[in-house]
């Protein structure tokens, strides 16, 4: 919080407003929980001794086995969501939208944030709806073993104004116009109305508590697995949104540049409109996507019709659509893009055509133990879900910046036959992480020894197990 504080603002007022957060949100947690307890005959003195008591217990004697399971599910899901909102707020904090100034001329003072001399309104709604997600977050992150806040649901309203924190944050720091924050606003608007209108109409209230009681534990399987796949979606394009691929002008020119402005609007204004709408689809699909999945009352009925999987696939092809736009500046780049797609859903195609033959030709097989085989199985099938599930995001999550901003850097002017706001690297014809077709050869001939060994090393784990 020390560094946030310091590093996000360069004025020793908003330095100690953002301090200051942190004790607001700890009085407003507090007293959601003492007003209530506070109207009981008791005297106050015996009532707020036994809150500070109880909202530093972690444990309750009187509590049940199914209640503590339902608790750690709760507080998983709070640790997750507040460690999401700290971890893009911060990057966005130290790095906002519209850069910081190069140097000291014209009246500025270099390392300022441009939006704040442009556009002072934008950048001080940006800048404190990320500070409020930022601090509220770190301050559940530390409440979040309280097991009296969770029973009553607090931290989780915290997660929810957090989560409108991070909208309103990337509507001012996003765009330059009201009209355009206006509409990005209204993306979350349009998910939602459209999942509660999904659900009113394609859900049978009748049968829903006998559904839910049968198909719990499924239901919490496909909500872990949307949920991590609407954090994925929204981390990587909160920071896109903000710092979109190019970069910013740093100053006014003579061309009609503004300082803040991004140098893929002006240089390729289709490709940034469909960059921008693409990401921001993508950010208020996940973000409330979030929102519901905190909600049992929502996110059950929800998942049953499938509401909530349209809007990961929204989700999800906004943000392959907003890759395509946003990490080339070639429509044919971008048709390679969207190429490679096809060519991996048609690989997974013919293999589960594959599978679904070869089980057709062996015909139906006789189950002789079929309890604990079954167990065996669907524990199989869970670890190996898990496993490949963290790999998948982490792959995504680092190829989707690095797409957006390639290594090299970007170029700063259109001198010189360059265009502003392109890679470098693609204009001197190199490559990678190294400069030399030499080194990117050992680069790479050092994951063969390694291959090699875990392969050794993974068949002789076999053979004493088998």
């Amino acid at each position: 919080m020390g560094a946030y504080a310091a590093g996000s603002c360069r004025e020793a007022d908003a330095t100690i407003y953002v301090v200051c957060l942190a004790g607001a949100v700890l009085a407003s947690i507090f007293l959601q929980v003492a007003i209530p307890r506070a109207t009981k005959k008791k005297c106050w003195g015996h009532n707020l001794l036994k809150l500070i008591h109880d909202l530093f217990s972690t444990n309750k004697e009187s509590a049940a086995q199914q209640d503590n399971k339902l608790l750690e599910k709760n507080r998983s899901l709070v640790m997750l969501l507040a460690t999401l909102v700290v971890s893009i707020t911060y990057a966005a904090g130290l790095d906002p939208p519209g850069g910081l100034w190069p140097d000291d001329r014209d009246g500025h003072k270099g390392g300022d944030p441009v939006l704040l001399a442009t556009h002072p309104t934008r950048y001080k709604v940006f800048f404190y709806s990320n500070s409020v997600a930022f601090v509220t977050s770190l301050v559940v992150i530390v409440m979040v073993q309280s097991t009296l806040l969770l029973q009553h649901h607090i931290l989780h309203a915290a997660m929810i104004l957090d989560l409108f924190g991070l909208i309103t944050a990337y509507a001012a720091g996003s765009g330059r116009d009201f009209t355009t924050s206006i509409y990005v606003v209204a993306l979350a608007g349009v998910v939602l109305v459209y999942v509660v209108i999904h659900i009113v109409f394609f859900t049978l209230e009748d049968n829903m508590d006998q559904v839910h009681q049968r198909d719990a534990d499924k239901l919490d399987k496909r909500r872990d697995m949307l949920l991590l796949l609407a954090i994925l979606a929204a981390t990587l394009t909160y920071q896109a949104g903000l710092t979109p691929p190019g970069g910013f002008w740093s100053a006014d020119d003579k061309f009609g540049h503004r300082a803040g402005f991004p140098v893929f609007l002006d240089n390729y204004p289709r490709r940034y409109s469909a960059f921008f709408y693409c990401n921001a689809a993508s950010f208020m699909a996940s973000v409330t996507l979030i929102v519901l999945l905190v909600n049992p009352t929502l996110y059950k009925p929800g998942i049953r019709c499938y509401a909530l999987y349209v809007c990961t696939v929204v989700s999800m092809f906004g943000l392959m659509g907003a890759y395509a736009a946003g990490s080339s500046r070639h429509l044919r780049t971008s048709i390679y893009v969207f190429t490679l797609v096809a060519a991996v859903f048609a690989f997974l195609t013919i293999q589960v055509v594959i599978f679904l033959m070869q089980n057709h030709r062996r015909g139906p097989t006789v189950n002789v133990s079929s309890g604990k085989v079954a167990s065996d199985t669907g524990t199989e099938e869970k670890n190996l879900r898990e496993y490949l599930m963290p790999i998948g995001v982490l792959a995504a999550s680092v190829t989707y910046q690095t797409g957006l901003k390639p290594p090299g850097g970007l170029w700063q002017d259109n001198n010189n036959g360059h265009t502003a706001g392109n890679s470098i690297l693609h204009d001197t014809d190199r490559a990678g992480s190294t400069r030399e077709w030499e080194t990117s050869s050992l680069v790479i001939a050092l994951v063969v020894p390694v291959l090699a060994y875990i392969h050794i090393d993974f068949s002789n784990l076999l053979c004493i197990f088998v």
